[in-house]
């Protein structure tokens, strides 16, 4: 529980402060563009994927810690498999251009698999 709530400490400031970033960026640069799905909903599937997931590698760890490598790699298919799921709305519509949704989504997505497999180092270093 102590190690969930070190990677919360750190997982809020970090949401918080790529939201802001994002979220100037793109009323700054991209004022005058509808997206199709708002900035809060693309964080809270980010923020709850990756909540879910470090809890899962957390639970692999402790039961059997010589898979948390592979527990964490099988997370990310799973990851990349519900952003495909998130996004088909998205793929699906009649939008000409999607370029700039799937870019909206996909920047925090790498930022997020990033600061989680940070984490997920520092986990299995610990072993």
């Amino acid at each position: 529980m102590q190690a969930f709530l070190n990677f919360s400490k750190y997982l809020i400031p970090f949401s918080i402060l790529l939201y802001l970033t994002q979220y100037l960026v793109v009323s700054t640069l991209f004022g005058d563009i509808s997206f199709f799905y708002s900035l809060w909903s693309i964080y809270i599937f980010h923020i709850v994927i990756t909540l879910l997931s470090y809890l899962f590698l957390l639970f692999v760890h402790k039961s059997f810690p010589d898979y948390t490598g592979f527990a964490f790699m099988g997370f990310s298919l799973l990851k990349m498999l519900a952003a495909v799921v998130f996004l088909i709305p998205l793929l699906q519509s009649d939008r000409i251009s999607k370029i700039g949704d799937v870019g909206m989504f996909f920047i925090p997505y790498f930022l997020y698999l990033f600061f989680e497999t940070f984490f997920a180092i520092r986990l299995i270093n610990k072993h």
